[in-house]
């Protein structure tokens, strides 16, 4: 009959499968063991060891080797400029926990690069009280005023900060304790800025 010879060869294939089931879970269980194993012996994803803080650090901090960690970045989040000698300088920008150390954060030539249409001055101010109001980043006016009660001028308008150096209560020339501030002068401003460092006291008021 018709439905015989069409049963007939499923037949013959079932009895096939059944007879070498076995075989072929051996060979589906081998398969699967040679995938764990692949898997477990598989090359880690490639990493880039990048120096971080390794705590929350304000600007102005001179780093020591417990302020930084090692931690593996992917090679395509890696930032430019990576710090490579970073203890013992100082923070022109405060760092997160686990944030990257850059040239651009630390005080020195990289951070005067990063604003090339402008100078890195530091400047004193004599009251070092007046420092600890401003961050990185502010921009601000420089007063000079004179202490022979002659006036105020603004020797530089709207200059950033670029760095905070640790507070040293230090005399300065004039014989008062200060703080240094550095600051981003223009190529005109210069002159002025260093003049008044020397024979005026300099404050600043915050930029419109």
């Amino acid at each position: 009959m018709l439905r015989d010879r069409l049963t007939r060869p499923l037949r013959a294939v079932r009895r096939v499968v059944l007879v070498r089931r076995r075989l072929l879970a051996a060979l589906l269980t081998g398969i699967a063991v040679a995938s764990g194993l692949h898997a477990a012996v598989a090359p880690p994803p490639p990493s880039v060891r990048v120096l971080t803080a390794a705590h929350d650090l304000p600007a102005g901090t001179r780093l020591a080797g417990s302020d930084l960690a090692e931690e593996e970045f992917a090679p395509d989040s890696v930032p430019d400029g990576l710090a490579s000698d970073a203890v013992g300088r100082t923070l022109a920008a405060p760092l997160r926990s686990g944030e990257p150390v850059t040239d651009v954060r630390l005080v020195g030539e990289a951070l005067a690069r990063s604003h090339p249409d402008l100078t890195a001055l530091p400047v004193r101010f004599p009251d070092a009280a007046m420092v600890d109001l401003l961050e990185v980043g502010d921009v601000i006016d420089l007063i000079a005023t004179d202490p022979q009660g002659s006036g105020a001028t603004v020797v530089a308008a709207g200059v950033p900060v670029l760095a905070i150096p640790p507070s040293d209560p230090t005399s300065g020339a004039d014989g008062q304790a200060g703080a240094l501030v550095v600051v981003g002068a223009g190529s005109t401003d210069v002159t002025r800025l260093a003049d008044a460092g020397v024979r005026l006291f300099l404050t600043y008021a915050y930029a419109r």
